[in-house]
């Protein structure tokens, strides 16, 4: 059923509308394109990088193997999407502005450059390519401009899609990855940075007393806490929220507020 993924110049015989969620392939002019499962260190990487740029403050949707179709004849599936993810059910009908493609030992470097074009002229403005064999590094790819190699130690960004850099390894390395999340989840909760809410306490300290503003840098540790355990759908009970709100020591708060990139599960906040 499947070609090696090569463009074809006559249509295949078959429709994106044939397909359902979970089939292994994706179409390219009708021809079906097998699209296996993918390795560990590639799965690794979907799951690292799509939290680093879900949690992006300017993002407002993505998802991970998201087909979708812009006419009949094809449909495509990034490892990442960012942008026009909707909630409903079906392929997407249109290119997300950022897509990202992981590649390792095997790629068929023709059926990716096959895709690429077609992201491309459904409307993606940015494509990466991380490449997790051997030197690790990631290609930038935009319409019409050379493609670029960025290695570890220099950032990626895509203006107009995402608010902030993301740091080339963020794309594999679980701790780089974790402290972009962190970083943008603090964003989203109109703080630059754990610095910038002591900072908070401590103004307010010396306005209304030493007193008053160590208790209004705590609430406002408690309230960051819970506001970044929300944005991350961490599943918080009453007696959950109770213990933060009885929490008085802000160093305890603010460890916890780090354990929330990489948390599983409320209990994991609260680790000895």
């Amino acid at each position: 059923m499947s070609s090696k993924g090569h463009p074809l110049s006559s249509p295949g015989p078959f429709f994106a509308d044939q397909l359902k969620s979970g089939d292994p392939y994706e179409l390219s002019n009708g021809h079906a394109i097998l699209a296996p499962p993918t390795g560990q260190r590639g799965g690794k990487g979907n799951l690292r990088g799509g939290r680093v740029l879900d949690t992006d403050p300017d993002v407002t949707s993505a998802g991970i193997d998201v087909g979708f179709s812009a006419d009949p004849k094809h449909l495509r599936a990034p490892d990442i999407s960012v942008g026009n993810v909707g909630d409903g059910p079906g392929w997407a009908t249109s290119a997300p502005p950022l897509a990202v493609e992981y590649a390792d030992v095997g790629q068929d470097e023709a059926a990716l450059q096959a895709k690429i074009g077609e992201l491309f002229a459904a409307g993606t403005r940015y494509l990466w390519v991380v490449r997790l064999a051997n030197d690790r590094h990631v290609e930038v790819h935009e319409p019409g401009k050379p493609m670029r190699v960025l290695r570890s130690g220099e950032t990626l960004t895509a203006p107009g899609v995402l608010r902030n850099p993301v740091a080339v390894e963020a794309m594999w390395d679980a701790g780089a990855a974790d402290a972009a999340t962190l970083r943008n989840l603090l964003n989203r909760a109109g703080y630059t940075d754990i610095d910038a809410i002591r900072h908070e306490g401590i103004e307010q300290g010396i306005e209304q007393g030493i007193e008053q503003g160590i208790e209004q840098g705590i609430e406002a540790a408690r309230a960051t806490l819970l506001q970044l355990a929300e944005g991350r759908g961490l599943a918080l009970r009453d007696e959950d929220r109770a213990r933060i709100r009885s929490e008085q020591s802000i160093p305890t708060l603010m460890r916890w507020a780090m354990r929330v990139a990489s948390a599983a599960s409320p209990a994991d906040l609260f680790v000895p």
